[in-house]
């Protein structure tokens, strides 16, 4: 008999990322978007933890996660505010900034912050690059963007399963299956 787990968030595309490594564990996963209020930070975990805090009497067993794709060359932005970032400049307003840049390095970092009972953190990373202009049709936000180290494609490039081997969303929900596999 398969477990029911709670992926929060209201975002389709990473639900169907999810849900493509959590399933062949025998678990359901069931996407849900209560709201909650969003703490501003600058700190990934701190997000999550706050999250965790206002959901643990809503779901039983739960996870939720935030992501931030962090430029070097422009000190550590769009961060934490990526989302917000995406909805205001998008990649063209990435690609902008980015111009005149040689050092194009960025960093993918996602948090899940996961429930049962009590709070789980799993982090997951992505090192690469920003691309010179969007590439690709697949993914969503700044997929169309980012190089991973070990590739010369985009993420917008890739088909879901391609980018689960290199993604910091891939990689942090690598650490939760192991987490629940080993429970």
């Amino acid at each position: 008999m398969s477990r029911e787990v709670v992926f929060v968030t209201s975002n389709r595309d990473k639900f169907r990322e999810a849900e493509k490594l959590i399933t062949p564990l025998g678990y359901t996963l069931r996407q849900e978007n209560p709201g909650y209020p969003e703490l501003q930070s600058s700190s990934l975990e701190e997000v999550v933890s706050y999250a965790i805090e206002c959901l643990e009497d809503r779901f039983d067993l739960f996870f939720l996660e935030d992501s931030g794709m962090f430029i070097e060359e422009l000190k550590g932005f769009p961060g934490v505010y990526s989302k917000f970032v995406f909805s205001t400049i998008g990649n063209r307003g990435i690609i902008t900034l980015m111009e005149g840049k040689e050092k194009r390095d960025a960093l993918f970092r996602t948090v899940i912050g996961f429930y049962e009972g009590e709070p789980k953190i799993f982090k997951g990373e992505c090192k690469g690059k920003i691309a010179e202009n969007p590439k690709g049709t697949h993914g969503f936000g700044y997929d169309p963007v980012f190089i991973p180290e070990g590739d010369v494609r985009t993420f917008g490039e890739m088909e879901i399963h391609e980018k689960n081997l290199y993604s910091h969303r891939g990689n942090a929900l690598k650490e939760l299956i192991r987490y629940l596999e080993e429970r």
